[in-house]
Protein backbone atom coordinates (compact mmCIF):
# COMPACT_ATOMS: atom_id res chain seq x y z
CA UNK A 1 0.00 0.00 0.00
CA UNK A 2 1.58 3.53 -0.99
CA UNK A 3 1.71 6.21 1.74
CA UNK A 4 -0.58 8.39 0.17
CA UNK A 5 -3.19 5.28 0.19
CA UNK A 6 -2.41 4.78 3.91
CA UNK A 7 -2.65 8.50 4.88
CA UNK A 8 -5.64 8.90 3.00
CA UNK A 9 -7.08 5.92 5.01
CA UNK A 10 -5.91 7.35 8.23
CA UNK A 11 -8.17 10.38 7.80
CA UNK A 12 -11.08 8.61 7.18
CA UNK A 13 -10.98 6.68 10.22
CA UNK A 14 -10.02 9.44 12.19
CA UNK A 15 -12.71 11.70 10.25
CA UNK A 16 -15.56 8.58 10.96
CA UNK A 17 -14.03 8.56 14.36
CA UNK A 18 -14.73 12.89 14.68
CA UNK A 19 -18.27 11.78 13.51
CA UNK A 20 -19.43 9.67 16.01
CA UNK A 21 -18.23 11.67 18.82
CA UNK A 22 -14.45 10.82 19.61
CA UNK A 23 -12.62 12.75 20.30
CA UNK A 24 -12.64 17.02 21.75
CA UNK A 25 -13.48 19.10 19.25
CA UNK A 26 -14.68 22.86 20.11
CA UNK A 27 -16.14 23.52 16.83
CA UNK A 28 -18.82 20.91 17.31
CA UNK A 29 -22.26 22.41 18.00
CA UNK A 30 -25.42 21.01 19.27
CA UNK A 31 -26.50 19.78 15.76
CA UNK A 32 -23.37 17.99 15.72
CA UNK A 33 -24.18 16.12 19.29
CA UNK A 34 -27.53 15.66 17.47
CA UNK A 35 -25.95 13.47 14.26
CA UNK A 36 -23.67 11.64 16.81
CA UNK A 37 -26.47 10.20 18.56
CA UNK A 38 -28.19 9.53 15.24
CA UNK A 39 -25.45 7.60 13.84
CA UNK A 40 -24.73 5.88 17.43
CA UNK A 41 -28.71 5.26 17.63
CA UNK A 42 -28.65 3.59 13.61
CA UNK A 43 -25.41 1.93 14.43
CA UNK A 44 -26.86 0.19 17.79
CA UNK A 45 -30.42 -0.86 15.79
CA UNK A 46 -28.14 -1.93 12.33
CA UNK A 47 -26.53 -4.54 14.73
CA UNK A 48 -29.79 -5.68 16.76
CA UNK A 49 -31.65 -6.56 13.41
CA UNK A 50 -28.57 -9.03 12.71
CA UNK A 51 -29.87 -11.59 15.61
CA UNK A 52 -33.92 -10.41 14.76
CA UNK A 53 -33.02 -11.40 11.01
CA UNK A 54 -31.44 -14.08 12.53
CA UNK A 55 -34.46 -15.29 14.57
CA UNK A 56 -36.55 -14.50 12.02
CA UNK A 57 -34.87 -17.07 9.23
CA UNK A 58 -35.14 -19.39 12.01
CA UNK A 59 -38.50 -19.45 12.61
CA UNK A 60 -39.43 -19.57 9.02
CA UNK A 61 -37.71 -22.77 8.74
CA UNK A 62 -39.10 -24.31 12.01
CA UNK A 63 -42.18 -24.08 10.78
CA UNK A 64 -41.56 -25.01 6.92
CA UNK A 65 -40.27 -28.22 8.47
CA UNK A 66 -43.15 -28.55 10.95
CA UNK A 67 -45.75 -28.49 7.98
CA UNK A 68 -43.37 -30.31 5.35
CA UNK A 69 -44.10 -33.16 8.61
CA UNK A 70 -48.12 -32.69 8.78
CA UNK A 71 -47.81 -33.43 4.60
CA UNK A 72 -45.78 -36.14 5.00
CA UNK A 73 -48.40 -37.95 7.13
CA UNK A 74 -51.73 -36.86 5.50
CA UNK A 75 -50.15 -37.68 1.72
CA UNK A 76 -48.89 -40.85 -0.20
CA UNK A 77 -45.47 -41.25 -2.14
CA UNK A 78 -45.47 -43.30 -4.69
CA UNK A 79 -43.23 -44.37 -7.83
CA UNK A 80 -45.34 -43.15 -11.01
CA UNK A 81 -44.05 -44.04 -15.10
CA UNK A 82 -43.52 -40.73 -17.74
CA UNK A 83 -45.95 -41.39 -20.58
CA UNK A 84 -44.19 -38.74 -23.08
CA UNK A 85 -40.56 -37.65 -23.41
CA UNK A 86 -38.96 -34.61 -22.95
CA UNK A 87 -35.63 -35.24 -24.52
CA UNK A 88 -36.55 -32.90 -27.52
CA UNK A 89 -37.59 -30.47 -24.96
CA UNK A 90 -35.72 -26.37 -24.11
CA UNK A 91 -36.40 -24.26 -21.21
CA UNK A 92 -38.74 -21.98 -21.90
CA UNK A 93 -36.74 -19.47 -19.20
CA UNK A 94 -33.26 -19.25 -18.47
CA UNK A 95 -32.40 -21.37 -15.60
CA UNK A 96 -35.91 -23.38 -15.40
CA UNK A 97 -34.64 -26.93 -15.71
CA UNK A 98 -38.13 -28.35 -14.86
CA UNK A 99 -41.16 -29.48 -17.77
CA UNK A 100 -44.75 -30.51 -17.07
CA UNK A 101 -46.04 -33.78 -18.43
CA UNK A 102 -48.50 -36.58 -18.94
CA UNK A 103 -47.98 -39.67 -16.02
CA UNK A 104 -49.75 -42.98 -14.84
CA UNK A 105 -49.64 -44.18 -11.47
CA UNK A 106 -51.41 -46.56 -9.52
CA UNK A 107 -53.42 -45.23 -6.23
CA UNK A 108 -53.18 -45.81 -3.14
CA UNK A 109 -56.68 -48.15 -3.63
CA UNK A 110 -55.09 -49.90 -6.68
CA UNK A 111 -57.02 -48.13 -9.50
CA UNK A 112 -54.47 -47.22 -12.30
CA UNK A 113 -55.30 -43.39 -13.04
CA UNK A 114 -53.53 -40.56 -15.03
CA UNK A 115 -51.74 -37.03 -14.12
CA UNK A 116 -49.33 -34.60 -14.75
CA UNK A 117 -46.10 -33.61 -12.75
CA UNK A 118 -42.73 -31.52 -13.55
CA UNK A 119 -39.84 -33.41 -14.63
CA UNK A 120 -36.73 -32.57 -15.11
CA UNK A 121 -36.09 -31.89 -18.72
CA UNK A 122 -34.71 -34.60 -20.57
CA UNK A 123 -36.39 -37.37 -19.21
CA UNK A 124 -37.43 -40.19 -21.46
CA UNK A 125 -40.93 -41.57 -21.63
CA UNK A 126 -41.79 -44.50 -19.50
CA UNK A 127 -39.29 -43.33 -16.91
CA UNK A 128 -40.57 -43.96 -13.30
CA UNK A 129 -40.50 -40.44 -11.37
CA UNK A 130 -41.70 -40.53 -7.39
CA UNK A 131 -45.35 -38.05 -7.03
CA UNK A 132 -47.02 -37.25 -4.08
CA UNK A 133 -50.45 -37.59 -3.92
CA UNK A 134 -53.83 -36.68 -1.06
CA UNK A 135 -56.55 -38.28 0.52
CA UNK A 136 -58.49 -38.37 -2.43
CA UNK A 137 -55.35 -40.05 -4.73
CA UNK A 138 -54.86 -36.76 -7.09
CA UNK A 139 -51.12 -35.67 -7.97
CA UNK A 140 -50.22 -32.58 -5.40
CA UNK A 141 -46.98 -30.68 -4.65
CA UNK A 142 -44.44 -32.65 -2.69
CA UNK A 143 -43.99 -31.29 0.43
CA UNK A 144 -40.78 -28.75 0.88
CA UNK A 145 -37.49 -30.49 2.11
CA UNK A 146 -35.20 -29.37 4.90
CA UNK A 147 -32.59 -27.92 2.85
CA UNK A 148 -35.20 -25.84 0.91
CA UNK A 149 -36.64 -24.61 3.94
CA UNK A 150 -33.60 -23.74 5.82
CA UNK A 151 -32.35 -22.15 2.12
CA UNK A 152 -35.47 -20.13 1.84
CA UNK A 153 -35.69 -19.15 5.72
CA UNK A 154 -31.91 -17.99 5.53
CA UNK A 155 -32.97 -16.11 2.39
CA UNK A 156 -35.99 -14.18 4.30
CA UNK A 157 -33.13 -13.40 7.11
CA UNK A 158 -30.55 -11.50 5.09
CA UNK A 159 -33.03 -9.89 2.81
CA UNK A 160 -34.70 -8.90 6.53
CA UNK A 161 -31.47 -7.37 7.74
CA UNK A 162 -30.45 -5.72 4.36
CA UNK A 163 -33.72 -4.31 3.88
CA UNK A 164 -33.47 -2.96 7.57
CA UNK A 165 -30.28 -1.47 6.87
CA UNK A 166 -31.42 0.16 4.00
CA UNK A 167 -34.60 2.06 6.11
CA UNK A 168 -31.79 2.55 8.79
CA UNK A 169 -30.02 4.53 6.29
CA UNK A 170 -32.58 6.83 4.80
CA UNK A 171 -34.06 7.52 8.25
CA UNK A 172 -30.38 8.52 8.97
CA UNK A 173 -30.32 10.76 5.77
CA UNK A 174 -33.01 12.48 6.19
CA UNK A 175 -32.36 13.16 9.96
CA UNK A 176 -29.56 14.71 8.75
CA UNK A 177 -31.18 17.45 6.30
CA UNK A 178 -32.94 19.67 8.77
CA UNK A 179 -29.07 19.22 10.69
CA UNK A 180 -27.36 20.14 7.59
CA UNK A 181 -29.33 23.14 7.35
CA UNK A 182 -28.92 24.41 10.76
CA UNK A 183 -25.42 24.45 10.17
CA UNK A 184 -25.47 26.31 7.30
CA UNK A 185 -27.28 28.97 8.76
CA UNK A 186 -25.17 29.24 11.60
CA UNK A 187 -22.06 29.41 9.52
CA UNK A 188 -23.70 31.91 7.80
CA UNK A 189 -24.94 33.98 10.75
CA UNK A 190 -21.57 33.73 12.40
CA UNK A 191 -19.54 34.58 9.59
CA UNK A 192 -21.70 38.17 9.00
CA UNK A 193 -20.76 38.41 12.30
CA UNK A 194 -16.70 37.86 12.14
CA UNK A 195 -16.52 39.14 8.45
CA UNK A 196 -16.18 42.66 9.31
CA UNK A 197 -13.70 42.13 11.82
CA UNK A 198 -12.05 40.20 10.26
CA UNK A 199 -11.81 42.42 7.08
CA UNK A 200 -11.07 45.00 9.46
CA UNK A 201 -7.99 43.47 10.43
CA UNK A 202 -6.76 42.75 7.14
CA UNK A 203 -6.38 46.44 6.12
Amino acid sequence: MSTGKKRSGELWVLMLARRLGFGRNPLRRRSDRIETAVLWCALVAALLVIPIGAAVGTSYRNAGDASAQRQRASLHEVKARTLESTEGQVPTTPGNVLTRVQISYVDPSGLQRQGATNVVIGTKADAEVPVWLNQAGDVVAAPRSPGDNAAIGSWIGILLVAGSWLLLWGAVRLACVPLDRRRSRDWAEEWLAVAPRWLRGQK
